[in-house]
């Protein structure tokens, strides 16, 4: 399975709450970064990261582009925070090794921050 075909089936898994069925979309020596945070993740500890994630609603996938062992995707991710429902946006980037997911970086944001200045176009 190529970067692209790993991130849909990826998203979907997570949307879908298959946690026993990640493990095995992922390398053995997994990496996992999350850039805004700084956070860095194992195979086991990104697995658990997602499974136990509180407020989680759905993972969409908006779009994925890659060739080969290179992908990105975008997804709108959907939950709770604070009782009150909350909108994300997630860049992820993968490469691919054996037909598993070997390093991800994702860039998480909130939907409806402000911009610089505070006014929306």
């Amino acid at each position: 399975m190529d970067a692209a075909a790993l991130l849909r089936t990826l998203v979907q898994t997570i949307d879908d709450r298959r946690w026993a069925d990640l493990p095995a979309l992922l390398a053995p020596d997994f990496r996992s970064r999350l850039v805004h945070t700084g956070e860095s993740f194992d195979r086991d500890a990104w697995v658990r990261l997602n499974a136990d994630y509180p407020g989680f609603g759905r993972m969409v996938l908006e779009e994925v582009v890659g060739s080969g062992d290179r992908a990105a995707a975008r997804a709108h991710v959907t939950g709770t925070v604070e009782g009150e429902r909350a909108d994300f946006e997630v860049a992820m980037f993968a490469t691919a090794r054996d037909g598993a997911v070997a390093d991800l970086v994702e860039v998480w944001a909130d939907c409806g921050s402000e911009p610089p200045g505070g006014t929306r176009p």
